[in-house]
């Protein structure tokens, strides 16, 4: 016993740097992996494919030369299968682990570095709030999309080109029933209204209620395939919802939404202060 815990001990301080690195980086990967399939339809499929391993295992203990040759012919062609069938969960995941790195973020978008982003994006959070309101109480059905760190050129080619600056008029003209863009998404770049009847995809949750229809599963799924954070306003019911990550908080009121987008989208103040200063003072302030 004392022997074997000498060896014990002594491969302990033996073990390289890189040794402990590579333990660390395959248990963060099992870890995502676990979290990715709690958190999508897919634990149901891992269950089923856990079982049939599990299946595999015992049939080889005990000898059952069919069963396990049946198993392996199966299994030969199961990493295949797994990325077919989790293609839209490994699609999702890369995208989330593209959305939070924020150091990529910053690098690649040049355009964040705008000092009047904050201004524009509190002016736009009011406008929109207002629109909200007012189409909530005349029951006018709005899908409002606001962009954050996934760019989202595809969706707004899908629509008609504006570029203007979000008003609560310019919301209730484009959502009203009459116009040719009213059953369209409105998406919001940078503050500013990029376009107006664009096409989402929609989201596959089975358990969205049916009290909601196509605007809200639009939202859903916006908000599951990027960081985005949409705005929606029932038709039928007027209530007023938020999608983000993945999920649909309800019967929201004008104070609570604004409350929210001023979390989510708005740039926080310092970050802004710091944007202004030269590189030179930053580095001293830091020193």
């Amino acid at each position: 016993m004392r022997e074997q815990l000498d060896n014990i001990i002594f491969n302990f301080r033996s073990s390289s740097w890189n040794d402990w690195l590579d333990i660390v980086i395959i248990a963060a990967v099992v870890y995502l992996l676990i979290g990715l399939v709690l958190r999508t339809r897919a634990g149901q499929l891992a269950k089923g494919f856990a079982m049939i391993l599990g299946i595999y295992i015992f049939a080889g203990a005990l000898g059952l030369r069919t069963v396990t040759w049946l198993l392996d012919s199966v299994l030969q062609v199961g990493i295949l299968a797994l990325v077919v069938l989790f293609s839209p969960e490994l699609r999702r995941a890369l995208e989330q682990l593209g959305q939070t790195d924020k150091w990529m973020s910053t690098i690649f978008s040049f355009r964040r570095n705008d000092p009047t982003l904050r201004t524009k994006w509190q002016a736009a959070t009011v406008a929109i709030c207002d629109a909200a309101e007012q189409l909530s109480d005349s029951h006018t059905g709005a899908l409002i999309v606001l962009e954050r760190r996934s760019n989202l050129s595809e969706i707004i080619r899908t629509g008609t080109p504006l570029n203007g600056d979000v008003n609560r008029e310019m919301l209730g003209t484009i959502f009203y029933e009459g116009t040719p863009l009213h059953d369209g998404a409105v998406v919001v770049q940078d503050g500013m209204l990029k376009a107006a009847g664009c096409v989402l995809p929609l989201s596959n949750n089975l358990e969205i209620g049916k009290d909601m229809g196509t605007r809200h599963r639009a939202a859903l799924g916006m908000s599951e395939n990027s960081d985005a954070v949409v705005v929606v306003v029932s038709e039928e019911t007027g209530i007023i919802s938020l999608a983000k990550n993945g999920v649909l908080i309800r019967r929201l009121d004008r104070q609570s939404l604004f409350n929210m987008l001023q979390e989510d989208v708005v740039p926080a103040e310092q970050q802004e202060e710091k944007k202004k200063q030269p590189f030179w003072e930053r580095r001293k302030a830091h020193e």
